[in-house]
């Protein structure tokens, strides 16, 4: 980078349980009550924003371009561009991407850049047999040929058809990926549910502290709007061994390990960040948050595809220079603890560093106690679009009340992809 990248603000909402306290907020309301207090907090002209960029993956019809969607309704000038980023679940993170590469070839002073996701209006789809006898009957121009389309009708054509987060690449649900890492690692059940307690239990203790109290705008809740969500609600205070042990398999039911204990929770929830170059935020005197020293993607295959932090991470390395034990602070995504786990064990492993990269040693060993410090998604929960924004903005954050430098944050992404960016603060 020529220039350094930097970010100078960010929010998020509280992470809410989906169809729970934000159940009827869309995820368009969401984003925009973030760049509603990005807007508020700026401390430069609104008409310098060049550009706001947004991650989203589970991108509704009646709100297709979702980014521009959430622009106009978070107050900025109908004359800023906005476009939507969908790579799973890295999008929020791929959306800081974009807007730093545009800045840096010039083509911006100032973007937002964050995601969005309501998993409470995860799409329910009906059978192709519904759909043509809805199409059909908006034609029929009689009432013959209104019966003559609901004669085939059968009581079957009426069961929707049950979402499920799948890749359609390996055909497997995203849990059934995380079976094959448990396999491939010897990661056992007990070893992902005392994972998932110390998530939770460092969310809890995050919350009492005030940690994300700078990082959460409180947000009105329907249906009237008279009450307020001012944190998370996913993690739990009375979590147990005994309890996540009592779980069963969520994806294979005989030898499975993976459960909804040890699983992300299904979540609600947006947040952004505001970028711009390190000149411009000294020419309006602010002190940005950091700047972004490197960021890499990286494909694997799509059946180990949470194996995607190692990959990503050994790339960005190699472009940087730099080695795990260089950073102070690593937020790892917890699509699974199982595959965290796996991540963590395939950086240490010089065998899985030989097999998979083709080097002659392991790329380090990370330090529990600096990975994902105020609990993960496993306790958070996991708003797709959302999530690698709420990364860089939570790594961010924690740097700075520790004083420490630098950070890697890092996510897998469903279809079999990986992305790691690097943050730094000045010290």
């Amino acid at each position: 980078m020529t220039e350094k990248i930097v970010i100078i603000d960010g929010v998020r909402t509280p992470f809410m349980r989906a169809n729970g306290a934000a159940g009827e907020l869309m995820p368009d309301d969401l984003g925009a009550f973030v760049v509603k207090e990005l807007a508020a907090r700026a401390s430069f002209p609104l008409d310098e924003i060049d550009e706001l960029i947004f991650g989203n993956v589970l991108q509704l019809p009646q709100t297709l371009n979702i980014a521009r969607v959430i622009s106009v309704k978070g107050g900025l000038s109908e004359k800023i561009p906005a476009v939507t980023i969908n790579r799973n679940c890295a999008s929020g993170m791929e959306a800081i991407a974009e807007a730093a590469n545009k800045l840096l070839l010039g083509q911006a002073r100032v973007i937002f850049a964050g995601g969005t996701e309501s998993m409470s209006h995860y799409p329910i789809l009906y059978k192709k047999s519904l759909s043509q006898f809805f199409l059909g009957w908006k034609k029929a121009k009689n009432w013959r040929q209104k019966l003559s389309r609901i004669l085939p009708l059968r009581p079957s054509d009426f069961l929707p058809e049950s979402p499920v987060i799948a890749d359609p690449l390996s055909g497997l649900l995203m849990g059934q990926t995380a079976e094959i890492l448990a396999r491939d690692f010897m990661i056992t059940r007990e070893e992902q549910d005392l994972f998932s307690l110390h998530s939770h239990q460092r969310a809890i203790n995050a919350a009492k502290d005030n940690i994300f109290f700078d990082e959460i705008i409180p947000i009105p809740l329907p249906p009237n709007f008279s009450s307020i969500q001012l944190a998370d609600d996913g993690p739990r205070s009375n979590s147990t061994l005994s309890a996540l042990a009592a779980l069963p398999p969520a994806f294979e039911p005989i030898t499975g390990t993976v459960t909804a204990g040890n699983s992300s929770q299904v979540t609600d929830g947006a947040a952004g960040l505001v970028l711009t170059t390190e000149s411009y935020a000294k020419r309006l005197g602010i002190k940005p948050l950091g700047s972004i020293k490197a960021y890499s993607s990286i494909g694997l295959a799509p059946e180990r595809m949470g194996l995607g932090p190692y990959f990503a991470t050994a790339k960005v390395l190699r472009e940087t220079g730099l080695h795990l034990r260089d950073f102070d602070l690593v937020e790892i995504n917890e699509a699974f603890a199982v595959q965290v786990l796996a991540v963590l064990k395939a950086f240490s492993s010089a065998e899985v560093a030989r097999r998979l990269l083709g080097l002659d040693a392991a790329l380090g060993e990370l330090n529990p106690d600096i990975v994902n410090v105020n609990g993960g998604a496993i306790a958070l929960g996991h708003p797709l679009g959302a999530s690698g924004a709420r990364l860089v903005l939570t790594l961010l954050k924690e740097l700075i009340r520790r004083k420490k430098k630098r950070g890697l944050a890092t996510l897998c992404v469903g279809g079999g992809q990986g992305l790691s960016l690097i943050v730094e603060v000045e010290e």
